[in-house]
């Protein structure tokens, strides 16, 4: 088997990074003795004071910033390892009333940011020949929500974005996987689904995992164990590693 992700001297950009899901894999980096490059629209003094992670304030719908933030990162450690892009705004509109601006801004970040965030690591991946990019999508992009459209759309999106990406690099060194993470408690999931109601259904049914659930598949993705290339890993239920210790203890 070839070697697991080793993250001592890996430098990760992580889209999002600075809550939820791409705040745990950041953390988890940079204590594995790597580097987190973090790009978000805001990054709380906590992650700013942490070793091992690089926060940068950029929105990710703006290309032009994008490319500027990775271009620094290379010339600074002359490489980018992987990327993560999990910044993704949720919010609850139906289509009726949805604003012009409101589509756009989500397509913006959620797609456009995407495209923007693969276009800035591609060329130091390709350089060497070597790389490994994480796109997210939701279940949502299959089933649809009520107030959720514009963001079901843009997670729909992503999916044959991702596999003719890895299609077009694959001779190329780079692989290109998605995660459909599953119902994850992060602000994004509380801002979008109020106590009661909805959070209570998802809890009856397939279970609310955290971020931290997320780090471990995430890492098998950036890893030379995930010998693969356009594919999807689905966590389907929320089953975290710490009930998993107490089923064992009993």
């Amino acid at each position: 088997m070839r070697a697991s992700f080793d993250a001592g001297g890996s430098v990760v950009v992580v889209t999002g990074g600075a809550s939820g899901i791409g705040r745990a894999l950041s953390l988890a980096v940079a204590q594995a003795g790597g580097i987190a490059v973090v790009l978000d629209v805001q990054v709380a003094s906590e992650l700013a004071g942490t070793p091992g992670v690089e926060p940068a304030v950029v929105d990710v719908s703006d290309r032009a910033a994008v490319v500027a933030v990775v271009e620094e990162v290379v010339a600074r450690h002359g490489k980018v390892d992987a990327l993560v892009a999990g910044a993704a705004v949720q919010p609850r509109t139906t289509v009726s009333e949805m604003a012009e601006g409101e589509w756009r801004r989500v397509l913006a970040v959620n797609l456009d940011g995407v495209v923007w965030a693969c276009q800035a690591v591609l060329p130091s991946m390709v350089a060497r020949r070597r790389g490994s990019i994480v796109l997210f999508t939701s279940g949502l992009a299959g089933m649809g929500r009520a107030e959720a459209s514009a963001y079901a759309a843009s997670k729909g999106a992503t999916v044959p974005f991702a596999k003719s990406l890895a299609a077009e690099v694959a001779g190329q060194g780079v692989r290109v996987n998605v995660i459909a993470p599953g119902v994850i408690d992060t602000p994004q999931f509380q801002a979008a689904n109020p106590e009661g109601g909805e959070r209570e259904h998802w809890l009856r049914t397939t279970g609310i995992g955290t971020p931290e659930d997320v780090v471990g598949p995430l890492l098998f993705l950036l890893s030379d164990a995930a010998t693969m290339t356009g594919s999807i890993l689905t966590r389907e239920r929320a089953f975290s590693g710490s009930r998993l210790d107490e089923g064992r203890a009993q």
